[in-house]
C-alpha cells in the first residue's frame, strides 16, 4: 500500500469520524435532555459512552478483523450493517432539527426543552423509517416485462424468463429470505431462471455453513438455471470454490461464455466488470461472433454498462443487476446519474434491456424507493418460421 492510498484511507476514516462525531454528539444532547443525570455525569461515564458510541458506528470496519470466535465478528457485521441505515437517515434528519433550533434561538424563541422534543421527533422517523425499509427489503415483489423479439427460437413462440439479481446470502440475508425466492419462483413457474451475479455476499463461509446451496438447488425450470459472477464474487476471493458447488446442483456459472437452450435460444453469460482490470473479460462483440444472428441472444452481464456496445453486438435481451435502485432513498437520485439505466426497463435500438432492483441487499437489510424484486421477462418470439 503506498502513501497515497495511506493518505485516502486516513481521510476517509476521519470524514468517518466527524460524521459519527455529530451523529453521538446529538445523541448524547437527546440522552441528557430525557436523562438530566447523564450531562451531569462524570468523564469517566462520558468516555465510556463514546467508547460504546463508536464501537457501535465502526462494528462494520471491526467484522473485517481476524476476530475469534467467529460469532462475534458476525454480530459485529450485522450491527454494522444496521447502522449504516441508521448514519444515511441521521444525516438527513438531524440537520432538519438544527434548522428548527437555529429558527428558535434567532427568534429569541429557544427552550432547552427542544432538545427532547426535536431528538424524540427525529428517534421517531427513524425507526418508521427504519421499519418501512426492513419490510421492503423482505417482502419481495413480481415485476414483469413484456417484449417481442424478431427471430426464431426454434421450438419454443414465447418463453417466461424469471431473473433473480444479487441475492447477497450470507451472515444477513440467509435461507429465510431464499426460502422466499423458492416459493415466488414455484409461483411462476419460469420456462429459464438466471441469477446474474451477487448471489453470495463476499465471504462464502456462510453459504456453506448453512448449506444455502442446498436450497439454491431447487431452482428448477425445463430449460434450466444459469448464474454469472458479480463484483461481490470477485471481492470474496473464492470464485472457484463458489462456482464449483454451484456446478454441483446444477446451476452453470457462465465466465464468458455461451449456451444454447430450447434448440434455439442463446445465452451468453459475462465476467463482471471487475475482471476487465486484469485484461480477463472479453468484449461482448467477441462472445457473439460465432452464434446465430438469427436465433435470439440473451444476455447476463451483472453490471448495466456497455449497451451500445452490446446493442451492435445483436443482443436481443441483456438483464442486469448490481445498482439496487440506491437500496434506500435518496441513493437513487445517485445510481440515476451513474448509469444509462438504473433500474427498469428501456429499448436501446432492437435490444431489451432489464435492470432489476435485486432480490437481497448490501449491507443493512432496508430498501426506501426500492423493493427486493425478480423480473418476470415475457419474451414472445416473433419471426416467421
Amino acid at each position: 500500500m503506498n502513501w497515497r492510498m495511506l493518505l485516502f484511507a486516513g481521510g476517509m476514516l476521519a470524514a468517518v469520524a466527524l460524521v459519527n462525531f455529530y451523529i453521538g454528539w446529538h445523541l448524547s444532547l437527546w440522552i441528557a435532555a430525557l436523562w438530566p443525570a447523564f450531562g451531569e455525569a462524570s468523564g469517566w461515564a462520558t468516555a465510556a459512552y463514546w467508547a460504546v458510541f463508536y464501537a457501535v458506528a465502526l462494528s462494520y470496519l471491526g467484522a473485517r478483523l481476524p476476530i475469534r470466535p467467529r460469532f462475534v465478528g458476525r454480530g459485529l457485521k450485522v450491527v454494522g450493517s444496521y447502522y449504516f441505515a441508521v448514519m444515511e437517515f441521521s444525516l438527513l434528519l438531524l440537520p432538519i432539527a438544527d434548522l428548527g433550533a437555529a429558527v428558535l434561538l434567532l427568534a429569541d424563541r429557544y427552550d432547552p426543552a427542544y432538545a427532547a422534543y426535536a431528538g424524540t421527533a427525529v428517534s421517531a422517523a427513524l425507526a418508521a423509517l427504519m421499519a418501512r425499509g426492513s419490510w421492503n427489503a423482505w417482502n419481495p415483489i413480481v415485476r414483469t416485462y413484456a417484449m417481442e423479439v424478431d427471430k426464431d427460437a426454434g421450438e419454443y413462440e414465447s418463453v417466461t424468463v424469471a431473473v433473480a439479481s444479487d441475492l447477497h446470502l450470507g451472515n444477513i440475508v440467509g435461507n429465510r429470505h431464499l426460502d422466499r425466492l423458492l416459493r415466488k419462483m414455484e409461483e411462476i413457474k419460469p420456462d429459464l431462471i438466471l441469477l446474474p451475479g451477487d448471489v453470495i455476499d463476499e465471504d462464502i463461509e456462510p453459504f456453506v455453513r448453512n448449506e444455502m446451496d442446498k436450497r439454491l438447488s431447487r431452482l428448477k425450470a425445463p430449460l434450466g438455471t444459469y448464474a454469472v459472477l458479480g463484483n461481490h464474487e470477485y471481492y470474496g476471493g473464492h470464485i472457484e470454490e463458489y462456482a464449483r458447488r454451484m456446478g454441483e446442483i446444477g446451476i452453470p456459472v457462465l465466465r464468458d461464455e455461451t449456451v444454447t437452450v430450447g434448440g434455439g435460444i442463446q445465452i451468453v453469460g459475462r465476467k463482471d466488470k471487475t475482471a476487465e482490470a486484469g485484461g480477463g473479460r472479453l468484449p461482448i462483440a467477441r462472445l457473439t461472433e460465432g452464434l446465430d444472428a438469427g436465433r435470439p441472444i440473451l444476455v447476463m452481464d451483472h453490471q448495466p454498462y456497455q449497451y451500445e456496445q452490446a446493442a451492435a453486438a445483436g443482443v436481443d435481451v441483456l438483464v442486469s443487476g448490481h445498482t439496487h435502485r440506491g437500496q434506500f432513498a435518496p441513493n437513487h437520485f445517485v445510481t440515476r446519474r451513474l448509469f444509462e439505466l438504473d433500474w427498469g426497463y428501456m429499448r436501446k435500438g432492437r435490444m431489451h434491456a432489464v435492470v432489476s432492483s435485486g432480490f437481497g441487499t448490501w449491507g443493512p437489510p432496508i430498501r426506501l424507493a426500492s423493493r427486493s424484486e425478480i423480473v418476470e421477462l415475457r419474451i414472445r418470439f416473433t419471426a416467421v418460421k
